[in-house]
Parts: structure tokens; sequence; C-alpha cells
């Protein structure tokens, strides 16, 4: 476990009939160290990019008149470039142990803080394309490391509850940062640069707070206190480590990993990037270009007040099931913008709030179900290998959203998405089905109460 002060807490033993007695709860619920530390920092950069990233749309589409065939690629650009690197950051970081995972996910964050600033520099599309892909590079670079270390600190059984409170706190970032942009967009004289210029700070604070209190080592949480949710389709029998340097297809030669991968990158190519669902919403209800950057805040407000109650569940009914519940939920939103419904706050309510939900149920639970199924060893790697086929999957998805609302019509866009996403579903659930009671944490009767 990843550890403030260098001591692993003690293991907690189950009784027979599966009960946990008051003090094992006790420690189950406390969070690690690192994961609260690891939260921190991504709660300053989440402020830090979510500023960007919510005047960024308005930005290029109605600044620099970019067409939405065009957004659609530097958008692409912004959530897919990040794929071609997670797994050089796995790999990277599985090589150097527990230090190399720090390591790694530093020079991710320092790299997207380097870009902050550039964005003050830059005015033409392809450079503002440049710009965005080095940013997305250092975002690829740490989040497979990072993970690795929330996964590695946390017990098996409370990994989903591990990484809801990481995703809550990385969420309160992502709520902050919208309405510090709303606000300087409205007060600031030349109102983007002051963006850029305080993302660029705390950005920077964010590494420091990296480098200064995220220990450096670690020593993984004991595989054998695990509960019921820890015990995946992979650990059936006794777990083979596998070398440290495990190759990208010897990963996907493990069954599980392959079918995560495979649903990860179904999914991933009928999920709309964030952006284009936020001016689908604006454009339907024409609201100003002052409130843009408020559209971010009902996501990331549903996010933050799910994101740890949906960690546990996942616990306890199972990760995989739970993450294709909340792609069910992303489909009702599709649905809404497609419904003949008057528009207004409550639809805009509705949408943001299902949104949240859907990446409550979907983030922070596939890497809980992933590090399941990979060796402590390959860790970083494991994540890496899931991680990237759902954003390469994501970039296509920007890309084909993008042409086919500029050939027919931004309802026409929804719709394709939609149907694909029910189709994407159906198939997920086949491909994840548990093979049988010994299946794992998707299993019912492998839970207790």
């Amino acid at each position: 476990m990843y550890l403030a002060d260098g001591r692993p807490a003690p293991a907690t033993s189950v009784p027979p009939g599966g009960r946990r007695t008051g003090r094992s709860r006790r420690v189950r619920a406390a969070v690690p160290s690192t994961v609260l530390v690891l939260g921190t920092v991504s709660l300053i950069t989440d402020i830090s990019s979510e500023m960007v990233t919510a005047v960024l749309p308005l930005y290029l589409v109605a600044e620099l008149g970019l067409s939405p065939l065009g957004f659609g690629v530097l958008d692409g650009v912004y959530n897919g470039v990040s794929a071609l690197v997670r797994l050089v950051g796995g790999r990277l970081s599985d090589r150097g142990g527990g230090a190399g995972h720090k390591a790694v996910a530093a020079v991710g964050y320092g790299l997207s803080a380097l870009c902050k600033p550039l964005l003050l520099l830059v005015h033409s599309l392809p450079l503002i394309g440049a710009v965005l892909a080095v940013d997305r590079t250092g975002k690829g670079l740490r989040t497979a490391p990072r993970d690795a270390m929330i996964s590695l600190a946390a017990e098996p059984a409370a990994r989903g509850r591990a990484f809801g409170v990481h995703r809550a706190m990385d969420t309160a970032g992502a709520l902050c940062g919208p309405l510090v942009a709303f606000v300087l967009l409205r007060v600031a004289a030349e109102g983007y640069d002051a963006v850029f210029t305080v993302s660029f700070c705390a950005a920077v604070l964010g590494v420091v707070v990296l480098l200064l209190f995220v220990p450096g080592r670690a020593l993984p949480a004991a595989e054998g206190t695990a509960g019921p949710a820890s015990a995946g389709p992979t650990s059936a029998g006794p777990r083979t480590p596998a070398a440290p340097r495990t190759p990208v297809r010897a990963l996907l030669g493990r069954p599980e990993i392959r079918r995560l991968t495979a649903c990860a990158v179904l999914l991933g190519l009928t999920t709309v990037s964030d952006s284009f669902l936020y001016l689908t919403l604006q454009r339907r209800l024409d609201l100003p270009a002052g409130w843009f950057p408020l559209l971010p805040l009902g996501t990331a407000a549903a996010f933050l007040s799910l994101a740890v109650p949906m960690g546990a569940i996942a616990d306890r009914i199972g990760r995989r099931r739970l993450f294709l519940a909340g792609h069910l939920v992303l489909l009702c939103a599709y649905g809404l913008l497609l419904a003949p419904l008057d528009g207004g706050t409550a639809l805009v309510c509705a949408v943001l709030i299902l949104h949240g939900a859907f990446y409550a149920a979907t983030d922070g639970v596939l890497a809980a179900a992933t590090a399941d199924a990979v060796p402590e060893d390959a860790r970083g790697s494991g994540l890496a290998v899931v991680q990237t086929g759902q954003t390469a999957a994501r970039f296509v998805c920007s890309l084909a959203f993008g042409a086919a609302w500029t050939a027919w019509g931004d309802h026409f866009a929804v719709l394709a998405a939609a149907v694909g996403l029910a189709l994407a579903a159906a198939l997920s659930a086949r491909m994840l089905r548990p093979a049988g009671p010994a299946a794992g944490p998707d299993s019912p009767s492998e839970h207790t109460s």
C-alpha cells in the first residue's frame, strides 16, 4: 500500500460465515492516505484543465468560426491523443516499480501544466491543435500510473469505493473549474487570456502537491485480505504474478482483460464527447455564450454527489454490471436530447444529471474492474490497455459525430449515437456475462451483506 507513514495497514480477517467484525468494517471504511493525496492533486489539476475545457468549444466555434467537423477533429485530438501514450505511461511506471508510478505521473502532470501558458501565444488552428495534443500526451502519461497507485493502496474488496472517493475529489475540481472560467469571462477585460493564465497557476500547484506529499514507494495491499469483491474472474485459483515487463499481447491474452477492452471499445465508439453534448444543449436552447461554461457544472455536480455511492454499489453488486448500467443511463440522456420536449431549465438539468450519473457509474468503476483482473506488477500496463482502447474509440466517435453533424445535422448525429449505444450495450452484456457462481464480483452469490 502507498502510505504516508510508511506502515502498511493491518490485514483484516473474514470469519468463516463471511461476516466482518465491527473493527474490520472500520478498517475497510478508512480511505488510504495515498488515495486522499492523489485526490487532492486531481482536484487541483481538474480546476486547471476544466477551466480550459469549459471555454474551449465556444472559443473555437464562436471566436474562430470552426465548423462542427473541424471542431470534431480538434475535440478528437483533445480527448484521443492520450490513447497513443497511455500504454507508454503504464509500461514505464511498471518498470520503475513503486517509485516509477509517481515519477511517470509527475512527468505527465508537469507536461500538461507547461501547455497552459502556450494557449496564450498560439491563435491559429494548427498550433492550437499541437498544444492540445501535447497537453493530452501529459494526461495519457499520468492516468495509468495514478490509477495503479490507487488500486495498490486500497484493499481489493474496497477498490470501487477508493476509486469513487478519488473520482469525487477529482470532480470537485471539475465543478470549480467552469465556475472560475465563468467568473473570469464576465469580469476580466481579456477573458480567455485570464482563463489560460489562472489555469497554468493551478496546474503548477497540482504538480507541487504531487511531488511533496505522494510517497515514492509502494507496498501493495494484501490480496489475501480481499473480501468477495476481490474475487475477480481471474482469481478463482491462486494468483500467478506476471513478469514486471508483461507485454501488451500477454495482457490481452488474459480473457478478462480482452473482454473488458473489447467492451470499453464498443461502448466508447458511441459515447458522445462532453463538448458535443454541451454544444447540442446550447444550440437547442439558444443559450447565451456567457452561460455556456456553466453547463459542465451540472455534470460535475451529479458526478460529485454519486461517485462514492456508485463505487460502494459496484463493490457490492459487481463492477462490470454497474459499468454497463451506467451506459444505459447515458442512453436515457440521448433520448431526452432527441425527444420533442419543450426546452428550458428542466431539460438541461435532467440531461446533465444523467450525464454525471453515467460518469459516476463508469469512470472509476472500470478502473476498479480492470485492477481485479491484472497482476500487481503489471497493474499500470493493464489499466493502460483498457483505457487506451476506450480513449481511442472515443476519438473515433468525436470524428464520426462531427462529420454526421456537419452532413445531416445534430439531431441525426445524436440519433445515430443512441442506436449505436443500444447495440453496443447489448453486445457488451453478453461478453461480460458471468460464466458461473465462481465468476467473481458480478456474481450475486459472491457478495455478503
